[in-house]
């Protein structure tokens, strides 16, 4: 077997893994995986809200059997919020215990790795087995947050000045998302492998939701897909992702739906599943409703030509 056949069949088998747990992956994202994986670096993922970025590590870490774990990021995060804290309740409790006892309490018997909390980044580089480590929306943490995180992604180590470095005791996979709110220091960007993750098309969209909710009839499934790709072409202050999708169609199928509501007030009941603003909410009426269900497009756009229409 060539090194060729051999990346396909192991592109192939992470491709597969994904599915078994409901996530799919095109051949790109699957080959940019695999590659982060085997080089042992980061994968920072942008895209838009909803694309399925952190779906995608839980997906990894159920797919090799992982710890998950995850750090999510905002403004103001630090380092004993991300990393690691003295358990100063334990270390108060120690330093009483030996005021009874003879001889005098020394720095090493209460700044130990004993007293450390564990917090997301130190917990992941201490697992003994395979580890996840997911930092979510690395673009709401501050700039200068980044700059400690590349210590911990350039060797895998953090460094906790009472007691010295604590290096990782197995790599772990690590997931960095980001959905573009502030442009990300070039540092960040060399150390890691890059992906971007766009909407899925309407093929690959009808295969997750199917794969997802597998009770819902196809009809109702492509029928409601078709819309929210249409209706992702509005002028939307918030674009539904594949998770609103997923929550449409579900809640379509709870109501015993067994295709688009043909009622355009029933199906405008149903909207605050995909449009989380009131703007966009009550910007769609039924009259547009009826057209993006019908594929049907504003002045200026092209239409849907009709079944029986000749070519031009």
């Amino acid at each position: 077997m060539n090194m060729g056949t051999a990346h396909q069949n192991n592109d192939r088998l992470l491709r597969e893994s994904l599915q078994q747990v409901g996530y799919l992956a095109d051949a790109d994202l699957a080959t940019t995986v695999w590659l982060a994986g085997e080089l042992e670096r980061p994968l920072l993922l942008e895209g838009d809200a909803g694309v399925g970025k952190t779906a995608l590590a839980t997906a990894l870490a159920q797919a090799k059997d992982a710890v998950l774990v995850r750090l999510q990021c905002f403004e103001g995060l630090d380092l004993a919020q991300a990393a690691y804290e003295w358990n100063y309740g334990r270390q108060l409790m120690a330093i009483r215990l030996h005021d009874c006892q003879p001889g005098s309490v020394k720095e090493a018997d209460v700044f130990s790795r004993d007293f450390l909390l564990e917090r997301p980044l130190l917990k992941a580089i201490s697992q003994d087995g395979p580890c996840v480590l997911l930092i979510d929306e690395i673009d709401r943490a501050d700039e200068a947050f980044e700059a400690f995180l590349l210590e911990v992604l350039a060797d895998y180590q953090i460094t906790v000045p009472e007691i010295g470095t604590l290096r990782a005791r197995n790599i772990p996979r690590v997931i960095l998302t980001s959905n573009g709110t502030r442009e990300l220091s070039d540092a960040l960007r060399r150390r890691c492998l890059y992906h971007y993750l766009d909407y899925p098309t309407l093929a690959r969209e009808i295969a997750i939701v199917k794969t997802a909710l597998p009770e819902a009839d196809t009809r109702l499934v492509e029928e409601a897909v078709q819309f929210v790709q249409r209706l992702r072409n509005e002028d939307l202050s918030k674009i539904p992702g594949i998770a609103e999708t997923l929550d449409w169609v579900k809640a379509l199928h709870r109501m015993h739906h067994h295709a688009l509501p043909e009622d355009m007030a029933v199906l405008l009941t149903t909207l605050g599943c995909l449009l989380k603003t009131r703007e966009d909410r009550f910007g769609l009426g039924a009259d547009r409703a009826r057209q993006l269900v019908e594929g049907r497009r504003t002045v200026g756009v092209a239409e849907k030509a009709p079944a029986n229409a000749a070519p031009s």
